[in-house]
């Protein structure tokens, strides 16, 4: 693609970000991210027994994610209370024999946060929840709705885009960056964002992300 070409192309996405609006959802989230307010709407997606809560935003990009899951093949979120475990290995016969044995959990939860932090999606920084004894409490709310409360202490990691990635990855790397921002700004749902496994390496630093007063808000009706 030549520099003419590529100039129009960007031009061309970037009016689309200025052009189209998120797809409106009545669903709210707002947790403070190592001392900052985040406040998205979010999504949810029903994978197998596990439910996807999914907030995003860009500028810089950023994605809280929230897995619910129970046991009993339940076709919705239970109200209750659900243990936050380990975001790499969640499912272990540990964890379970946790929510078997003791009465007043309703299942596992996992916890993964990514955020952007040179662009264009050149460096990130990702926190995921540990096994801490934490939990989500879910409650029903009296329009019908599902009400969380959440805090936890993530482990974070730094990563970076390797550099043959960039190089080989060109420009048609960079459209699909691009494309990707725009599908997450104009849906609400993440494209892409996770850097593990994408074309980036882990950096040796390591610390602890911080989400205080965390509260979600789904409503049924929509999704």
């Amino acid at each position: 693609m030549n520099t003419l070409r590529l100039f129009f192309s960007l031009l061309l996405l970037s009016s689309t970000f200025l052009a189209n609006g998120q797809i409106a959802n009545e669903n709210t989230m707002s947790v403070s991210i190592d001392g900052e307010k985040y406040q998205v709407p979010p999504r949810r997606i029903r994978i197998g027994n596990y439910w996807w809560i999914t907030a995003n935003s860009i500028k810089p990009d950023q994605s809280l994610r929230i897995w619910l899951g129970s046991y009993n093949n339940n076709d919705g979120i239970e109200p209750g209370t659900y243990l936050v475990v380990d975001a790499d290995d969640p499912d272990t016969k540990e964890n379970r024999k946790k929510v078997q044995d003791l009465t007043q959990y309703k299942g596992l939860a996992v916890i993964k946060y990514v955020k952007e932090t040179k662009e264009p999606r050149m460096e990130y920084h990702v926190g995921k929840s540990q096994n801490n004894d934490e939990t989500i409490t879910v409650k029903k709310g009296a329009d019908g709705s599902l009400e969380a409360t959440f805090s936890a202490s993530l482990a974070g990691t730094y990563w970076k885009e390797k550099a043959s990635a960039t190089v080989f990855g060109g420009v048609g790397r960079l459209m699909n960056k691009m494309e990707d921002k725009v599908i997450t700004k104009t849906t609400g749902y993440d494209s892409a964002i996770d850097p593990e496994g994408n074309g980036y390496k882990k950096q040796l630093k390591t610390d602890t992300i911080e989400l205080k007063d965390g509260a979600f808000k789904l409503k049924l009706t929509k999704q």
